[in-house]
């Protein structure tokens, strides 16, 4: 077959209409595809470029287990040898700590550090084998519209822009990552946050030394004068080293190549240098102004937009593939209710938008808390402003029991951004306990209430984690997901 017959191929294949369209083969994509799929419904995915292609964020939270699961794709992930994940080390300011997922509630032991070329290329083959219609190479030039919902999208093959068509959908999922198809391109929605206006330079390195005592898998998070560093080891025996500075950092150096300002971050480290020095670098530098961004809303009539098309966060607590699945399976089963007439579409924006959102704001609430133990002034009093809130008087036992509701998602937002500035304090403290209990157990020197105060703190940190519940206890306005006999929302009366 000749290239010419193999797109004409592509074309002619392309339907007319769809049940749901969904845009960018990314994980939040092919998990909102895959599931919806899988449930019988009608789903065609649109990948403007033709996989493998490269993408940068190896390191999964131990949540992505939960949806790997429900994809029916762990086995494929267990088979393809991806390097186990048991926790994290930090050097964050004068700490020094190690999380282990096998301390954490909820029967994990391990996540995975991941080639994100390989790995998503796996999950979009499975959506494939579960009856996703896949279309790489295909791009969608413009939505049309009837009144605010859109109703079909004109595509064009991305190496021959004259192969073109389109295709009428009944629902639209916008997975097309910061590209921003719907918050970019039409609602104009997308706001930047100014205090996280970071940039990532990175490359790949051979030969490094990895952690001992069986934690060789683990990702070590360090903090610097000026920023922070990652180091990823993947299962191919290199190491992702990544620095992250602000953007006004990143501007004070720019008299310097990219890579001399990458090397100098790893010269002020201390765990990273030493990993590093019998190895190489062995791959090119490479750098993104990732600056972190959330649209003001997340979904309307006849759309929703998950994983990076809704927000993006600072990468510090390796966060972005657990947004891209948890909001891949919050649209899936928003959807699918929708489709079976169980709730009404109104309702399943709602609670998909608050649902989404509450679990951003946590996130951001933690790396805010991070920062500001790091930088206290640069940090701490700006992040604050990022939810546009107020102080508060309110007493600590509310102020305890909102907190609580944010990191486990039961309440509504709105409730927690009342009280930013003591969320983040909370935070703060509660990590700080957490990391003091750590080092007296390495220390065998904890006593009873301390072991019992320990655990307690160990399921806090579960939950900052992204390890969620589907359960009534985490409902939403009254829905939560459930994932038998079918997928979808339940109302908890």
């Amino acid at each position: 077959m000749t290239v010419a017959d193999y797109k004409e191929n592509i074309v002619s294949n392309l339907p007319k209409s769809t049940q749901i369209l969904v845009v960018g083969g990314g994980p939040a994509g092919t998990t909102a595809a895959t599931l919806l799929a899988r449930e019988g419904f009608d789903v065609t995915l649109f990948e403007r470029e033709v996989f493998p292609r490269y993408h940068i964020g190896e390191s999964l939270l131990p949540s992505s287990l939960k949806v790997l699961d429900l994809l029916g794709v762990r086995d494929k992930i267990d088979a393809y040898g991806f390097q186990y994940k048991p926790g994290g080390h930090y050097h964050w300011g004068d700490e020094h700590w190690d999380l282990n997922f096998s301390d954490l509630s909820g029967n994990v032991t391990h996540s995975y550090q991941v080639r994100r070329d390989e790995f998503d290329k796996l999950l979009l083959d499975h959506a494939k084998s579960q009856g996703v219609k896949v279309f790489e190479g295909t791009e969608v030039a413009n939505l049309s519209f009837e009144n605010e919902r859109p109703k079909s999208a004109t595509w064009s093959q991305t190496n021959d822009k004259s192969q073109t068509g389109e295709i009428f959908f009944d629902f639209l999922i916008d997975a097309t990552g910061r590209y921003g198809l719907m918050a970019n391109r039409y609602l104009k929605n997308r706001e930047y946050h100014e205090v996280f206006q970071n940039v990532a330079i990175w490359g790949y390195w051979k030969n490094a030394d990895r952690l001992d005592n069986g934690r060789e898998g683990a990702i070590i998070i360090e903090s610097l004068k000026d920023g922070w560093l990652w180091g990823i080891p993947l299962h191919d025996g290199t190491i992702s080293v990544g620095l992250v500075v602000h953007k006004t950092i990143y501007k004070e150096k720019r008299s310097k190549s990219l890579k001399e300002i990458y090397l100098e971050g790893i010269a002020e480290s201390l765990d990273l240098k030493r990993l590093l020095e019998p190895g190489e670098l062995a791959s090119e530098v490479r750098s993104e102004q990732d600056y972190s961004y959330v649209a003001d809303y997340f979904a309307g009539q006849g759309y929703f937009m998950i994983g990076d098309a809704a927000c993006f966060l600072d990468p510090l607590l390796s966060t972005g593939v657990h947004l891209a699945t948890f909001s891949g399976l919050l649209s899936a089963a928003s959807l699918a209710s929708v489709l079976r007439k169980h709730i009404t579409e109104e309702e399943a924006i709602s609670f998909f938008e608050r649902t989404y959102k509450q679990a951003y704001l946590r996130l951001m609430a933690m790396v805010s808390a991070f920062y500001e133990n790091s930088k206290k002034e640069s940090y701490f009093w700006q992040a604050q402003q990022l939810t546009k809130t107020r102080q508060s008087d309110k007493d600590k036992e509310k102020l305890h029991q909102m907190f609580l509701n944010v990191v486990s998602g039961m309440e509504d937002m709105s409730d927690a951004e009342e009280n930013s500035e003591e969320l983040f304090l909370e935070l703060s403290e509660r990590l700080r306990e957490n990391w003091s209990l750590r080092h007296k157990q390495t220390a065998n020197d904890l006593d009873k209430t301390e072991q019992e105060k320990l655990l307690t703190s160990n399921q806090f940190v579960s939950r900052l984690n992204g390890l969620f519940s589907l359960s009534k206890e985490s409902a939403v306005e009254g829905l939560y997901i459930v994932t038998t006999p079918q997928l979808g929302l339940a109302k908890v009366n």
